[in-house]
């Protein structure tokens, strides 16, 4: 289900960006679960492959859940330009000094009960203060499996993403936005 439940998230990635742009890749664990750091292992062998396909290009990670948990891990890759965690898995404790030099934005359900909105915040604030350039949006009324209010997490993604791969000086938009509120900005 967590496959399938990124493949219109992906679609609307997509969309931000005229075709001949972007190259869209799905890494798949060979694990269930944490394992021993095993979802951190294969974002960096994706990260790794990809050079090969599609050449030195910038990357914005998307993962959801663990996933998140694993793009915002393996944001110190040389090739990651900005990291998106939809409703991130964030235990207490989890490092945020990889995130220096990059842009991330966390976006998280209001109602989410699988993972928490408020660890994501706490995260937020703990890699504010290690000089991260991070962000959070929070989409009311929003859940785990981003089925409520779809249209909304869709356009906040396609947003996001451009964002992410088109930084504009000085930074404008959503991400911006996200980046220099105070408390996560409520949508």
């Amino acid at each position: 289900m967590a496959a399938l439940r990124m493949r219109p998230v992906l679609r609307a990635a997509a969309s931000a960006l005229p075709l001949d742009d972007v190259v869209l890749a799905h890494a798949r664990y060979r694990h269930r679960g944490w394992n021993r750091n095993d979802p951190l292992i294969d974002t960096y062998r994706a990260l790794g492959e990809l050079p090969r396909i599609a050449g030195p290009v910038p990357v914005v990670l998307i993962g959801h859940s663990m996933g998140g948990r694993a793009a915002l891990r393996a944001a110190s890759h040389p090739q990651v330009r900005g990291v998106l965690a939809l409703a991130p898995w964030l235990p207490t404790g989890e490092p945020t000094a990889q995130l220096s030099g990059k842009t991330a934005v966390v976006v998280h359900g209001e109602h989410d009960r699988v993972t928490s909105p408020r660890a994501s915040a706490d995260y937020v604030r703990r890699a504010r203060a290690d000089r991260a350039r991070i962000g959070m949006i929070v989409i009311r009324k929003g859940d785990h499996a981003m089925a409520r209010r779809s249209s909304l997490w869709h356009r906040t993604v396609a947003t996001v993403v451009n964002e992410l791969l088109h930084p504009e000086v000085p930074p404008r938009g959503l991400t911006a936005a996200g980046c220099s509120a105070t408390e996560p900005l409520l949508l």
